[in-house]
């Protein structure tokens, strides 16, 4: 997409949200099952076709790319919205593509790209992403993955072993031998599940180099994040703006007071250069980028330190509103901490 197009579709898209997920439907989703506002994914998938974008035209997609996906995951984050679109959409059909298996993304991706089929990709184990957490064994898969995105509502599990990529589809409601257990996490917006695999037959996909797999999606996984991350803090960034404008003391807005004006200028850079990392990161990893690991990590760190920083701003420049239950500060807050353990740390030395 040209610039200007890329414009229209994310404004459309921000739209849709601004219609359709307000705070209260955000709260209400995440107080029942299965966790996200199972008619917004529906009305994403079918007016604006977001869980095709990044999938081929030959596999039922809209063949556009990652930025596309990651322009909707940015949106996503403004409004908190724990659809499947980072777990399912992007992680398990990038998932599929990585592996270079024609017959399983044939299969696989249709489903994925209606948003009809919600995938899982079970990975880490209880130490983080950076071992996984089951075996494959003569087609059988066991042991336990963690910290899975939607795992306990999933049809299709996306299994990352030492040995390579393999796949478990549910035959009606469940897969003989397997078990998802909804997690409790910090943040009550994302539904996580562990999921046990006992002796559970899977089928392999792809031949490539797992180690090379694993290190591909996690860096799309990291970017991805950082987008989410960017729109979460722009939300942040102009509620505190629209706030310290309304709220008067000593007979003036407090926004009108020079120190906290510095430091909302400082959100606003903050916010502003960690969306130039992500939106560097996501080009190289398009392109192929030689120095595309080193524009992951940097979108990754300064992403997830900004956001950090922001909400933790929000809530002080609120006040006491902000740390109620009934406002929304928290929960954001509650998403930059969450976010920035997910998929493990950018360990290398800055």
């Amino acid at each position: 997409m040209s610039t200007s197009e890329l414009l229209e579709f994310t404004t459309s898209v921000r739209a849709l949200l601004t219609k359709h997920a307000p705070p209260a439907a955000l709260r209400q989703a995440m107080d029942a099952d299965p966790g996200y506002d199972q008619r917004l994914w529906r009305l994403l998938c079918e007016q604006v076709g977001v869980a095709a974008l990044a999938v081929p035209e030959e596999w039922g997609g809209a063949g556009a790319s990652l930025v596309e996906s990651l322009l909707v995951v940015e949106e996503l984050g403004r409004t908190l919205a724990g659809v499947p679109m980072l777990g399912s959409a992007v992680l398990g059909a990038q998932a599929l593509l990585l592996s270079g298996d024609e017959d399983a993304c044939a299969r696989l991706l249709p489903g994925i790209a209606e948003g009809a089929r919600l995938a899982a990709v079970c990975w880490a184990d209880a130490s983080g992403w950076d071992r996984t957490g089951v075996r494959a064994d003569d087609g059988l898969l066991s042991g336990t993955a963690h910290y899975v995105l939607h795992g306990a509502e999933a049809d299709l599990f996306l299994v990352l072993t030492d040995d390579g990529l393999y796949e478990a589809v549910a035959d009606g409601d469940t897969v003989p031998g397997l078990t998802a257990t909804p997690t409790p996490a910090l943040d009550p917006t994302r539904r996580l599940a562990t999921v046990t695999f006992d002796a559970v037959p899977a089928r392999r996909i792809g031949t490539g180099d797992p180690a090379a797999l694993r290190r591909r999606l996690r860096e799309i996984a990291w970017t991805a994040l950082s987008a989410e991350q960017v729109g979460a803090a722009r939300h942040c960034l102009e509620a505190t703006v629209e706030y310290t404008a309304s709220r008067v003391q000593f007979g003036r807005p407090i926004g009108s007071f020079q120190a906290l004006k510095h430091r909302m200028a400082d959100m606003y850079v903050l916010v502003e250069s960690a969306e130039s990392t992500v939106q560097a990161a996501a080009r190289a990893l398009v392109e192929g980028s030689e120095s595309a690991a080193e524009e992951v990590w940097v979108a990754r760190v300064h992403c997830s330190d900004a956001f950090s920083a922001v909400a933790a701003e929000t809530i002080q420049l609120h006040g006491g509103i902000a740390i109620t239950w009934e406002h929304d500060a928290h929960l954001y807050f509650k998403r930059a901490h969450a976010t920035a353990e997910l998929f493990g740390h950018a360990t290398r030395p800055r």
